[in-house]
């Protein structure tokens, strides 16, 4: 059974739709953007939603060699920007942005009546971009900048505590034109946060007594709203003809992070969520599209090599928890929001690998695969008759595990529900 389908899964899994349904509502009350007549140059403001985990990795400078990388949060958020744009040649453009964002990304633990909650709650991010036209009105970029984040401890036992980090991002997205003022985009961001070693200082304790470093993943859909400036000329070269209609075959990479809810029922209940890893993956696809006009309707098979993993250093040795390989079967429904790109929602079976394992001479320890669901969507968009790129971000959830036996306990003792974060970049080759 699926226990963790819930409010929050629905809602991270219409985060991901809602670039069809914005792209769906423009096409209703505006025509199409022409290929010749798009202008990227100028101000713009935006605003979105998305979804993501983190993972923080706790030491000590007091007990050397031992470290624990992760504690996984997820959740949800909403972000607001302001950029500029300018196109520097036909097809390159170079951009400066700032966003405010506020979300839900938390990691929880309830035990024996404690509640605690660590909860980013708000921040922002500095920084620039580079893109380049992929056809006149969909645009490929890679970003990167200064970022900054509020954290929050709050507790049902009478005490808490707030501080911030600051850190830096990099991400890639695809933006597309849905008329002469609107573009939607899909993007990936992933932020490191620098060590933060006075969390207990508050306490009495030494500066370097409970050292944290952050990392984290997420994904966002956001509508911008451009003013076109004058600066710079509009894009005006030929835009692929593509038909959707066809089998595909397909490759990519991706990044992302996973949260593991631990449940120990005999220690007060206790449940937390979670236990986090963050880490690549390598993924191969087949599938096929029909084109409909305006829609496209396909299904798809991947498989995928992933290096996400949680990781305990003990000094002598280190434990992981690998999520390492696994496939989906996967259906999707998507519009055409200009002549070449599609815009689109997924969901379907998941199948994933999990490996428990310690350093020589221990080995494995316990290993498992688990069925679950996936939800997501992105944006895609052709550079030719055949050949299509494109960026996604999937929600995924398993089954709960049980490891009661594995460690000698009472069935029930001690299990893990898993959950992933997880975005690719992809190119696909059609063959008819």
């Amino acid at each position: 059974m699926l226990t963790r389908f819930s409010a929050k899964s629905i809602l991270l899994g219409a985060v991901s739709a809602v670039a069809l349904m914005s792209a769906a509502h423009a096409a209703d009350v505006v025509q199409p953007v022409e290929a010749s007549g798009y202008n990227w140059s100028g101000l713009y403001v935006g605003f979105g939603v998305g979804a993501g985990a983190n993972v923080h990795e706790i030491s000590s400078d007091f007990i050397p060699g031992i470290s624990l990388n992760g504690i996984g949060g997820e959740g949800i958020y909403g972000e607001a920007t302001v950029g500029y744009d300018y196109m520097v040649s036909q097809r390159f453009l170079l951009g400066a942005l700032l966003d405010a964002h506020v979300g839900t990304i938390k990691t929880s633990l309830d035990a024996g009546g404690l509640s605690a909650d660590i909860k980013e709650t708000y921040g922002f991010d500095v920084g620039v971009r580079v893109g380049y036209l992929l056809t006149p009105s969909t645009l490929g970029y890679v970003l990167g900048g200064y970022a900054w984040q509020k954290y929050k401890l709050d507790t049902n036992a009478g005490f808490g505590m707030d501080w911030d980090q600051g850190g830096y991002f990099v991400g890639a997205g695809v933006e597309t034109a849905i008329n002469a003022n609107w573009t939607i985009k899909g993007e990936y961001r992933y932020t490191r946060f620098s060590t933060t070693d006075d969390l207990l200082s508050q306490f009495g304790a030494p500066d370097g007594a409970l050292n944290l470093d952050t990392s984290r993943h997420t994904f966002q859909v956001a509508a911008n709203y451009r003013f076109n400036a004058a600066n710079g000329g509009a894009a005006s070269f030929e835009t692929p003809t593509y038909n959707w209609t066809g089998f595909y075959v397909g490759g990519g990479l991706g990044a992302g992070a996973s949260v593991h809810q631990i449940d120990v029922p005999p220690f007060g209940g206790l449940e937390f969520n979670g236990l986090g890893g963050e880490g690549v993956f390598g993924e191969a696809s087949l599938g096929y599209d029909q084109d409909f006009g305006s829609w496209v309707a396909g299904i798809m098979v991947d498989a995928r090599y992933s290096g996400m993993t949680s990781e305990l250093d003990l000094g002598g040795g280190q434990i992981n928890l690998d999520t390492d390989y696994g496939f989906d079967v996967l259906g999707r429904v998507g519009m055409k929001v200009n002549e070449a790109t599609l815009a689109y929602a997924l969901a379907g079976y998941s199948w994933q690998h999990f490996d428990l394992n310690a350093s020589d001479p221990n080995g494995d320890i316990i290993d498992w695969g688990s069925s679950g669901f996936s939800v997501g969507g992105g944006l895609e968009t052709a550079l030719s008759d055949k050949m299509t790129v494109g960026i996604e971000y999937r929600y995924s959830q398993f089954e709960k595990h049980d490891f009661s036996a594995d460690l000698g306990a009472p069935d029930g003792s001690i299990t893990s529900t898993p959950s992933f974060h997880t975005v690719r970049i992809d190119a696909k080759y059609k063959f008819n």
